[in-house]
């Protein structure tokens, strides 16, 4: 559960990181870099989340 929050975190840091680096231009890659970080933060945790809900200990069957 807590990956999925760290992901949405991420995902409305990484926009404004963006948002920043467009709208503001003596900003410098500071904002670059820190949206490129927390973007690959975002794909990480979100793959952690979606892949800790999948059911390892019990085998579905098609026809269920």
């Amino acid at each position: 559960m807590i990956n999925g929050l760290v992901a949405v975190v991420s995902l409305l840091a990484a926009g404004f990181c963006f948002y920043k680096f467009q709208t503001t231009p003596e900003a410098g890659t500071m904002y670059l870099v820190g949206g490129i970080i927390f973007a690959l933060l975002m794909v990480v945790f979100g793959a952690m989340f979606l892949t800790g809900r999948v059911n390892k200990s019990e085998e579905i069957h098609i026809t269920e």
